[in-house]
């Protein structure tokens, strides 16, 4: 009786591998079993999977085994940054009163701005401030470079000259 089930379910299903990510189902190059129907009707015409050939099944691993070297070799480049950051310092000029309070104050915007016009390719969302620097002095601010790579950043907040 288990075999007959079994058998009747092969039938019914097919196995594709999924050329994109498919939410409820499965990630790219992942190997799924679907009914006909849907890997005939949905599946295969929008492009989203493919018959899950051996040939597709090596290209696949090799594509996989290439992202990750590259994976690797980006960690292993980010480390290198993150080193050169952490010898860098930034210098941010701001309008303060006598006690040393900004007028403003200083965000992740303002650091990254900074941090890419010395050639470092550091996005907002990277820099981690607890808060707003709102008074001038040396701050030692984080960044999040990967999720394995972080670095630290000296930013000096300096009074802007007045003129």
């Amino acid at each position: 009786m288990a075999e007959t089930v079994q058998q009747n379910r092969s039938r019914r299903s097919v196995e594709l591998m999924l050329a994109e990510d498919v939410p409820a189902l499965g990630s790219q190059g992942e190997i799924v079993q679907v009914r006909r129907g849907y890997a005939r009707n949905y599946l295969l015409p929008q492009g989203l999977a493919t018959m899950a050939t051996e040939s597709n099944k090596r290209q696949v691993e090799k594509h996989r085994k290439n992202l990750t070297e590259l994976a690797k070799q980006k960690v292993v480049d980010l480390k290198k940054t993150a080193e050169a950051i952490g010898k860098y310092s930034v210098t941010i000029e701001a309008q303060a009163n006598e006690e040393g309070h900004l007028y403003g104050s200083i965000g992740a915007n303002d650091i990254s701005k900074q941090l890419k016009t010395a050639g470092f390719a550091i996005e907002p969302d990277q820099v981690r401030l607890e808060g707003p620097l709102k008074e001038l002095a040396m701050y030692t601010v984080k960044l999040q470079l990967h999720s394995e790579v972080e670095a630290e950043v000296k930013v000096w907040v300096v009074p802007a000259a007045r003129g």
